[in-house]
């Protein structure tokens, strides 16, 4: 606002001369284009967990069984401060890789995958692996998220690209069965291989 009165005269008195008028520097910068350059590094950089996994069975499984992995994963958001504004960012899971550990990946899909219940474990889902050989193997699963951000409670905008997060790895040790035909129970035969107090 801008006020004046005259100079020298006793008792003048302050004046509404014009305004309001906005003052700003001739050349300002517009920090939109150099936040929005750096929220694609910072994003990669942010704390975001990629979820867990959950193998059926677990922590053993069979082999040439299906297991059923799935995940769990959710949207998470972040406050930080960037070149002296408040950044508020909302990173969303949309896309999941799984890395079995025995050399197959699958994905990325957007499935992440769910529970059976107990009755129908080893039936093959989605996101299930059927492994081929026994041993430990490191499952590990990379969650992509989409992000936006909105500057100082402005509107969301996107973040180009997506984040890609990986959860800590889970071992599934894969065990081999041996299936064999019996005449009969160890009440007829108590020394039959595999009763109590066989030797066999």
């Amino acid at each position: 606002m801008w006020l004046s009165r005259p100079r020298g005269v006793p008792g003048a008195v302050w004046a509404s001369h014009s305004g309001p008028t906005c003052l700003y520097d001739a050349r300002p910068e517009d920090l939109l284009p150099r936040i929005a350059a750096d929220i694609q590094r910072e994003f990669q950089n942010l704390p975001v967990s990629a979820g867990s996994v959950t193998a059926q069975p677990s922590p053993h499984t069979l082999r040439g069984a299906e297991t059923n992995f799935y995940a769990e994963s959710v949207e998470q958001q972040f406050d930080i401060t960037m070149f002296g504004q408040q950044v508020h960012v909302v990173a969303t899971p949309v896309q999941y890789t799984w890395n079995y550990g025995d050399g197959t990946v699958f994905g990325p899909q957007s499935s992440m995958g769910g529970p059976l219940p107990q009755d129908r474990w080893g039936e093959k889902t989605r996101t299930s692996h059927a492994y081929g050989a026994t041993g430990d193997f490191q499952v590990v699963l990379t969650t992509s998220f989409q992000g936006t951000y909105s500057v100082n409670n402005g509107p969301a905008l996107p973040i180009p690209g997506q984040g890609q997060f990986s959860a800590p790895p889970q071992t599934i040790s894969v065990w081999r069965s041996l299936t064999r035909n019996y005449a009969d129970d160890c009440n007829t035969n108590p020394q039959g291989q595999g009763c109590p107090g066989s030797a066999r």
